[in-house]
Order: C-alpha cells, then sequence, then structure tokens
C-alpha cells in the first residue's frame, strides 16, 4: 500500500507538459513569409500530428537544410521536449558546409526561437549520432530520401535513424513520389521515388509501415518532367518556360509514411 502511494504521488508530482502554441508556431516571427506561403503545399500542422507529435517528445529532423520545418518545430517543442537538428557534417564538402553555415547563421540571428535547438552532425559513414541511442520519439525526415541515395548514404543514414529511437518510436517521411516501377537511377536524377520503392529500402532498414496519408498529395503532378522534381515550384528549373503551367500544377506529390521502429 506505501509503495502505490509513493508511486502514485510521484506520479502526480510530474511536471505537465504544456499545449502546443500552434499559432507561434504557424505565425510567429521566426518563420519567413516565404515560408508561410508554403503552408498550403506542405501542410505542416497535419503532417506532425499525423506523425503522433506530442507534447514532451525527443524529436529529431533529420537533414533539415535551410530549416523551413525548424520554424515550426523549434517553437512547439521549447520547454516542452527536445529537438534535435541533425545537419550537416562541417566536412561534408562544399554544398553540406555552406548550407550548414546559412543554418548555424539562422539560429544565431534569433536566440529566442532556436535557444533550444541541439544541432548534430550526420556526416556517413564517420558521423552518425543523430541523438543519444534510443532517445527519440520521433524522427523525420521531408524530401530527403532521394538526396540520400544520389550521395550513396542512405543505409548509413537509416542506421543512423533506428539507433537514435526508441524501440517502437516513429519514423515519419515525406518524399517526392514517383511512378510504379520507376527505376533507383532515375530516381536519383529527378527526384521522385515510387512508394513501394520507399517502403522496401525502410522496411529493411528495421522498420515497418504502420500507416499511410495522403495529407501531401498533388494529383495534378504526373512526376515525368524534364528537369524532374524540381521543374516545379519553388524551385522552377526551367525558368520562364511554361512558368504559368508548372505554377499551376504546385509543388510535387508527396507520399506521406509513418514507420515504426522494430
Amino acid at each position: 500500500m506505501r509503495a502505490l502511494l509513493a508511486l502514485t504521488l510521484a506520479l502526480v508530482m510530474l511536471p505537465a507538459q504544456a499545449a502546443f502554441d500552434w499559432d507561434t508556431a504557424l505565425d510567429g516571427p521566426q518563420r519567413a513569409e516565404q515560408n508561410k506561403a508554403r503552408d498550403s503545399a506542405r501542410h505542416p500542422r497535419q503532417t506532425l500530428e499525423f506523425f503522433g507529435l506530442k507534447s514532451g517528445m525527443t524529436v529529431v529532423e533529420v537533414s533539415p537544410g535551410g530549416g523551413w520545418y525548424t520554424e515550426v518545430l523549434a517553437p512547439l517543442m521549447k520547454d516542452n521536449g527536445a529537438y534535435y537538428a541533425a545537419h550537416s557534417g562541417l566536412n561534408s564538402g562544399s554544398y553540406g558546409r555552406n548550407s550548414l553555415g546559412k543554418y548555424l547563421q539562422k539560429m544565431a540571428a534569433d536566440t529566442d526561437s532556436y535557444s533550444e535547438v541541439v544541432i548534430t552532425q550526420l556526416q556517413p559513414p564517420a558521423l552518425l549520432a543523430i541523438a543519444p541511442a534510443g532517445s527519440a520519439d520521433l524522427v523525420v525526415a521531408f524530401r530527403n530520401v532521394h538526396s540520400w541515395l544520389r550521395s550513396d548514404t542512405l543505409d548509413d543514414t537509416l542506421s543512423a535513424v533506428h539507433a537514435a529511437l526508441k524501440p517502437g518510436g516513429t519514423f515519419g517521411v515525406v518524399q517526392h513520389r514517383g511512378k510504379p516501377g520507376m527505376s533507383l537511377e532515375d530516381s536519383k536524377k529527378k527526384g521522385y521515388i515510387a512508394q513501394d520503392e520507399v517502403v522496401k529500402l525502410i522496411e529493411s532498414a528495421g522498420f515497418k509501415l504502420v500507416d499511410t496519408s495522403e495529407i501531401n498529395a498533388n494529383p495534378k503532378d504526373s512526376a515525368d518532367h524534364e528537369r524532374g522534381v524540381w521543374t516545379l515550384p519553388p524551385r522552377l528549373a526551367l525558368d520562364d518556360v511554361d512558368r504559368d503551367k508548372y505554377v499551376a500544377i504546385g509543388e510535387s506529390d508527396r507520399m506521406t509514411l509513418k514507420f515504426a521502429k522494430q
């Protein structure tokens, strides 16, 4: 009886987790206007809620790039869990180093919003500790699988994700969706990957697909453009060639996949 009473008191005394402040996360001053303008294509709240984001979690974003999702996740997790940004390594080549540098400048320019962001380095095969082993409730990756294929780092990256997650933890993936049967070589060139291929690659690394969503689907996207996914907004790689056509299509058709660590 005393043991039960002690456990009850301990649970009562645990600090309550704050409710998410979605207003600040989506509309606060830390968000660039051009990033807010893409919410209708990227659906950040719906996507994160589909992945099961909750107060008090430890969350890792792999390859955060310029920080589009950092602008949303950092204020959500501040004083309310932990957010790790697994960016490029310091010696990951000129592109990775430049990207990391710009990201660090972004963090330094707004210390109020980003003071609790923990930046780690992902540089396979040398640097794979994206967060303490077995600490993460949720790891997320947005439109990166094709890049890992192109750089031949997919296996190491998925291994890093698996190591960081708790048993049963969630790996949430958004990726440009290619046509069924699309070869991996074409995927590397075009940025699109067939959904069943993404599932196969990730499940072979120790994960199990548990749910899918069409939150980020775009049926207007035929996924067969001259310059691949970069033909479409926001890149518009063909500049003014058929610009109105591609603007009308909008951003790429994307799969949204939820995996569990096995």
